[in-house]
């Protein structure tokens, strides 16, 4: 199983990078496949550390594939040379256990050395899985026909519709212009 997050790392210099990233759990260890090039995997290399961050603030994955929005407010960790998220409901301290090396999308097998929680998971609404579906679908608008995207885009309209907050609104106007912007740039 794929759970979608948000990675945050630091550089040696401490400055933060923020990535949405699918993550697996294996026999106690978090694995990570960053695909290069790769931020999140240089800094890995580097410090030998990551965090997942465990949010609902679907802005985050939005803003990040979008571009729109990129600097989320971090904080330092607590145990490993890294950032979190501010604002995030938990996160989890990762130190590099093995590293896969791979030319195209390396395995880093992390083990947890710290978890935090910071306030109550309520819940998901739709359209918040619709902002990580449509967050998904811009990063990879460079390989999909536009036909796929707009019959994907049209089903998760209706969780915004029926289900989304302003949190959830202005998001999903960010994914909507960026798949504007990357048609505009391939027409001419």
């Amino acid at each position: 199983m794929i759970y979608e997050t948000i990675v945050t790392t630091a550089d040696r210099d401490g400055r933060p990078h923020i990535a949405p990233m699918g993550v697996r759990f294996e026999d106690g260890f978090a694995i990570l496949a960053p695909f290069r090039p790769s931020a999140t995997l240089d800094n890995v290399i580097a410090t030998r550390s990551a965090v997942i961050n465990f949010t609902t603030d679907v802005r985050v994955f939005a803003g990040c594939v979008t571009g729109y929005a990129r600097d989320w407010p971090t904080i330092a960790a607590d145990k490993v040379p890294s950032v979190r998220l501010k604002a995030t409901l938990a996160h989890s301290e990762l130190r590099l256990a093995e590293l896969r090396d791979d030319e195209t999308r390396p395995v880093l097998r992390m083990e947890c050395v710290h978890r935090a929680t910071h306030a109550p998971f309520a819940g998901f609404n739709r359209a918040q899985a619709a902002v990580v579906e449509g967050a998904i679908l811009v990063s990879r608008l460079f390989m999909l026909s536009p036909e796929k995207v707009d019959s994907e885009i049209a089903y998760l309209q209706i969780a915004i519709d029926k289900t989304a907050g302003d949190i959830e609104r202005e998001a999903w106007q960010w994914l909507l212009r960026a798949i504007e912007a990357h048609r505009a740039k391939a027409a001419g």
